[in-house]
């Protein structure tokens, strides 16, 4: 990747940040006069956006930022309230922006008609809306001055080593003609004879005419914060403007045009938005288009010190051991005592060669690992949509949001907890009135929180809404035919029944929910990530869902079991315990299947060496263990020949590396070279064919 691409991946990060700073901030923005704190945050992140577009050719971001810029510029200045209807269009607007970027960043063709539609709401609310301070101004006896318009006139002069400080001339103009019509005039009388030309610096002089009916002179100084005084002598020469005064009336009319611009007196004027500049960048994107790029991370420097100091102390270590064995082989023929004093000294280095390897990886993880916030951010404008869109009041409570998880794990775990969070708001919040029938508050509250427990991270989403009603989750199941109606499910089992697939109580289908294809794919997607999701209900009281997960994906606490002479490894977060086989608890029914009581309920006995053809295993239940494994509440017991060991242990992807194969999640390599397969807890015992068996237990 060349220098130019990687400032303009950077520009694109940091844009999709402000992006988030400006949804944050209008979400938190109450109607009526301006919060200037909160109004300049916003403006401050449009205006870096916009400035940033025209360095790099992006007119269309410019163009569309500009209007938005302008709404902003008159809510802080105070001459315009916000309002319900401008915080709407303005989170259209930071919409409408995030998938400009998005396409850029893909290098595909921007949707100018939805970002033109935008705009224009943008701008009927900018001339539809007359601002406090005009309305002032307008019934007081002092002439109101209309700028007619007109060409600003602009000399650069720059000094020689403009070039060297990184500054282009050429994005400068870019960026101006986001501005207006703009016509450029070079100067090539500076230019030396081939003799004395330095090709770092620079000779030319230019002269500019920008043309537009919304030019203002602070915008134009914007283009040359960076260069004037220090890196050129910036002239610039304001319009001639053509006054006129306008008869002042009880109640002014106010033109249908957008923002107002500066004219030559500085009083309050109408005007026009910026002209959209030909997107011809996007065009040029499109026709060159390239490769997705890959993400990047925000890492600490302290995280990057950390790991700079163990690779110095494997340095050290790996020295050690080196002049070790060379020690050793020089003294073979030693006494015994000298060779055991050797061996002790390697085994000393060892360790700390041990030692070393495990801080280095956990600061390898740790460069991964970021807040869960990331997740969280968007659930506040989830929460603002479809609380409007459903006329209920919702508080949004998020805890936790500095607990760290694995970015892998953040950017998968998103689109389930939107599918949660919607659902809590739709079916589990009620209305305000039957709230208020309950006797609670007409506000509901949904809250997020993300904690540690053990060696996992646990999100929990509770709402305090009517619960979810078993009997109407088990009247709709025996309709659709999911359970028979001389079922033994309790009610837990019951209630998990809306993660089965296309399942759904909803009475309406919505574009909210009602189709039954959102919560079976929050579980398939957890399930994907090596945690699991179940939910707690009470009638009247709400609901918690709680997903847990591992630290990483890349590495997990397992422990190894030898089936025959294959060795296999579980994830331990699925164990619960291992057991000897007691023959007179194992019971057989439909055949094959075998259960076995386990204190006082029954579990399907999972019989790995038939389930993955291994042909030298135990047969003997009792010449074995059972290990009891535990999946979205139901649980099973994997029958192995013995158990070998905890460790560690690093995941390889077995699919992209061979193929696919039901039953194992990935492979690792051991500590004497050979390849042991993880076992997919889930998929062994939800496809186990006795797994679902219904057994009347006295």
């Amino acid at each position: 990747m060349d220098m130019m691409e990687t400032f303009r991946q950077t520009y694109l990060e940091e844009s999709f940040e402000g992006l988030d700073v400006m949804e944050t901030g209008l979400l938190e923005l109450p109607p009526g006069k301006p919060d200037n704190e909160k109004i300049n945050e916003i403006f401050r992140a449009a205006h870096s956006i916009k400035g940033g577009s025209g360095t790099f050719g992006f007119s269309e971001i410019a163009g569309f930022t500009h209007v938005l810029e302008t709404l902003l510029d008159e809510m802080r200045d105070d001459r315009r309230d916000v309002t319900q209807e401008s915080i709407d269009a303005m989170l259209a607007a930071v919409d409408i922006l995030r998938d400009m970027l998005t396409k850029l960043q893909n290098h595909e063709p921007i949707d100018e008609e939805r970002a033109s539609q935008v705009q224009s709401v943008l701008e009927a609310i900018l001339g539809g809306e007359e601002s406090p301070q005009t309305t002032a101004e307008s019934s007081d006896q002092t002439p109101v001055i209309e700028a007619s318009g007109g060409d600003w006139n602009i000399q650069i002069i720059p000094d020689k080593s403009l070039l060297q400080t990184g500054n282009e001339p050429l994005r400068i103009f870019r960026e101006l003609e986001t501005l207006g019509t703009l016509q450029v005039s070079a100067d090539w009388e500076g230019l030396p004879n081939s003799s004395t030309f330095d090709p770092e610096s620079l000779y030319m002089k230019w002269d500019l005419t920008l043309s537009g009916d919304s030019v203002k002179e602070d915008d134009i100084n914007e283009v040359f914060e960076w260069i004037d005084g220090d890196g050129a002598e910036i002239k610039i020469s304001a319009p001639v403007t053509e006054a006129k005064p306008v008869e002042n009336v009880a109640a002014p009319v106010v033109e249908k045009t957008p923002a107002p611009a500066t004219s030559a007196t500085s009083e309050p004027v109408a005007a026009k938005p910026a002209p959209k500049a030909p997107s011809k960048p996007a065009a040029k994107a499109a026709e060159n288009k390239a490769p997705k790029q890959e993400g990047s991370i925000r890492v600490d420097l302290s995280k990057i010190d950390q790991m700079v100091n163990l690779v110095g102390e494997l340095v050290i270590t790996q020295s050690m051991l080196s002049q070790f064995g060379e020690q050793a082989e020089q003294s073979s023929e030693n006494s015994k005592e000298a060779n055991m004093e050797w061996v002790d000294k390697l085994k000393e280095g060892l360790t700390h060669l041990e030692r070393h390897t495990r801080e280095l990886q956990e600061s390898v993880m740790n460069i991964r690992m970021l807040p869960v916030s990331f997740a969280f951010n968007r659930m506040p404008r989830i929460v603002h949509d479809v609380s409007q869109k459903l006329g209920k009041q919702i508080e949004l409570v998020m805890e936790g949001e500095g607990t760290e998880l694995d970015k892998t794990m953040l950017e998968q775990l998103t689109d389930p907890l939107v599918h949660i969070v919607r659902n809590s708001i739709d079916h589990g919040i009620e209305n305000p009135a039957v709230r208020t029938a309950a006797g609670k508050p007409e506000q509901g509250i949904v809250k997020m929180a993300a904690f540690h427990q053990g060696g996992n991270i646990l999100i929990q989403i509770t709402d305090d809404g009517a619960g979810i009603d078993y009997r109407k989750i088990e009247a709709k199941a025996i309709e659709k035919g999911v359970i028979e109606e001389d079922h033994n499910l309790n009610k837990d089992e019951i209630v998990d029944l809306i993660f089965h697939a296309g399942f759904s109580t909803a009475d309406v289908v919505s574009d909210i929910s009602g189709r039954g294809v959102g919560m079976d794919v929050v579980r398939r997607n957890i399930r994907g990530l090596g945690g699991s999701v179940d939910v707690k209900t009470t009638i009247g009281e709400g609901s918690v869902f709680t997903i847990r997960l591992p630290l990483t994906l890349a590495i997990l606490d397992g422990q190894l079991c030898s089936v025959g002479s294959q060795t296999y490894v579980f994830p331990l977060i699925s164990i619960i315990e291992s057991i000897q086989v007691d023959k007179a608890h194992v019971k057989g029914i439909a055949g094959e299947t075998e259960l076995y009581k386990l204190r006082d309920s029954y579990i399907p006995v999972i019989r790995l060496h038939k389930k993955l053809g291994i042909q030298d295993a135990q047969e003997d239940l009792s010449d074995g263990l059972l290990v009891v494994v535990e999946d979205a509440g139901q649980r099973a017991g994997v029958f192995v020949d013995d158990l070998l060991g905890q460790q560690q242990v690093v995941i390889k992807s077995l699919e992209s590396n061979f193929m696919k194969i039901e039953g194992i999640a990935g492979a690792t390599i051991l500590g004497d070279g050979t390849v042991s397969l993880i076992l997919d807890v889930s998929e062994t015992v939800s496809s186990h064919k006795g797994g679902n068996a219904k057994v009347n237990v006295a």
